[in-house]
């Protein structure tokens, strides 16, 4: 799945309702300033913090600025 430009423009994270990127390969969705993962299943993102997983700081330097 691949989540368009204008798709991705419109999401955001629910807690700090701060820009989320798009991680391809691991089918989530990163928030920088929460730190977490949201998942995306069957091309829908579950933005829930319960279904969030932590991101770890090595995981946040590998993201693109």
């Amino acid at each position: 799945m691949t989540l368009d430009e204008r798709t991705l423009a419109l999401l955001v994270c629910p807690l700090c309702k701060g820009k989320l990127i798009w991680q391809a390969e691991a089918q989530e969705l990163i928030c920088r300033g929460d730190r977490l993962a949201y998942p995306v299943r069957n091309q829908i993102p579950h933005l829930l913090e319960s279904a969030a997983r932590q991101v770890s700081a090595d995981e946040l330097e590998q993201l693109p600025k």
